[in-house]
């Protein structure tokens, strides 16, 4: 068992007020707060080796060479990667992406195939629109059910020897459904195609595996796993980072520059041109070692039993759907009161000090499909309580008189 009043006292941001009201944090699917050991991790950087790595010979330039390569290895054995060249860092997950759709501009011809599924955040769905704008090649989308679940028959049937990459998410960040990516990959590979997972929501509550899931791709951002914002990973498996080229020209990437000809460095200095967020990358390591002290499974059953609250509680206040209503679900709850406009109710909790996200959440196509302008989302962390959950299901209730 999990002591929660022990690990919120590791986040200072979660003892403060917010409009007077002690502070509700229900928008960790956007962003997650910062654990200390986390904030004293950037500030003892800066403070102790703040220095450019791979370049220097002097020792604060190695000692931030060999933290960063640390931090390297950490993610490395965190998504069990098969080598530490496997894994880029970079800005986020949007950076990673467009990583690999610019590599892809090489290979694609027109009449090739890309997938995609309606689930999708925006930055996996806009980078392989202008992939397939730039190359011929044809974006084709999984469609998905009432319960935010992709259809795995129409997964098999859009499936050809056409099909070069299938790009999907791992959890739905707008309804928090769990594809079953593991199966998506198969079938992929089946008939030869690549496959990228979008990680983003789903490194705060599990730990990927990416060999046992053989997905070619795979990519998070750090700052929603308690990490510092602007550092991302992108997984790739040797044989693709290989074949793709390089995405920026620059420092740190090269072997060898004449005016005549350039050679690139191996990976996975290929991949990362210029001076990276040094500490960002250092400090990603920090919070994966802090998850990993508290431990997924830990995680994974408080936020099952958050999620189960919080559907029970909400679901009694008549007007009230949720949206994403599949049976493999992380801790996530988006849903609307009739005749209520969205942004209206998280308006008002926020001035009782609940944070929830308001809007399409950079998922457009989903409220396309269920015919709204958005939904009230709340998500919730390792860090938050059924108290919590309570204090919000009471503001909504008080929102909903008020707006009625």
């Amino acid at each position: 068992m999990l002591d929660i009043q022990k690990i919120r006292a590791d986040f200072p941001i979660l003892s403060q007020t917010v409009n007077g009201k002690p502070l509700v944090y229900f928008d960790n699917g956007a962003t997650s707060q910062k654990p200390q050991i986390v904030l004293d991790a950037i500030e003892k950087y800066y403070q102790e080796i703040n220095a450019n790595i791979h370049r220097g010979v002097h020792t604060l330039s190695q000692l931030a060479t060999d933290a960063y390569e640390v931090s390297r290895g950490k993610v490395q054995q965190h998504i069990n990667a098969k080598f530490a060249h496997e894994v880029l860092f970079n800005s986020g997950t949007t950076h990673g992406i467009n990583l690999v759709t610019n590599g892809f501009a090489s290979i694609l011809k027109p009449g090739d195939e890309v997938l995609v599924s309606s689930l999708e955040h925006h930055s996996n769905i806009v980078p392989w629109q202008m992939l397939c704008e730039k190359t011929g090649a044809v974006l084709k989308v999984i469609p998905m059910n009432e319960g935010g679940e992709l259809i795995m028959d129409a997964y098999d049937a859009l499936l050809s020897e056409k099909t070069k990459i299938v790009t999907v998410n791992h959890i739905s960040n707008a309804l928090g459904v769990i594809n079953p990516i593991k199966y998506i990959i198969e079938k992929a590979h089946a008939v030869g195609a690549a496959v990228l997972i979008d990680g983003a929501q789903a490194v705060p509550h599990l730990k990927p595996d990416v060999q046992d899931l053989d997905c070619d791709f795979y990519v998070f951002s750090g700052h929603k796993m308690c990490g510092p914002t602007g550092t991302g990973i992108l997984y790739g498996k040797e044989a693709w980072l290989n074949k793709l080229p390089p995405y920026q020209g620059g420092g740190e990437m090269i072997k060898e520059v004449t005016f005549e000809k350039t050679t690139y460095a191996d990976l996975p200095h290929k991949f990362e041109a210029g001076t990276p967020n040094i500490a960002g990358g250092i400090v990603l390591g920090t919070a994966i070692d802090y998850l990993n002290q508290i431990g997924f499974d830990n995680i994974q059953k408080h936020e099952k039993e958050l999620l189960e609250h919080a559907t029970k509680r909400l679901l009694e206040i008549e007007g009230l759907r949720i949206y994403g209503t599949g049976k493999n679900k992380a801790s996530v709850v988006s849903f609307n009161i009739d005749g209520i406009h969205p942004y209206d109710i998280g308006s008002i909790i926020d001035k009782l000090g609940i944070a929830v996200r308001t809007g399409h959440h950079c998922a457009q196509p989903i409220m396309n499909f269920f015919c709204i302008p958005g939904t009230v989302r709340a998500s919730f962390s390792f860090y938050n309580t059924k108290e919590e959950i309570d204090l919000m299901v009471e503001a909504v209730k008080k929102a909903k008189t008020m707006l009625s």
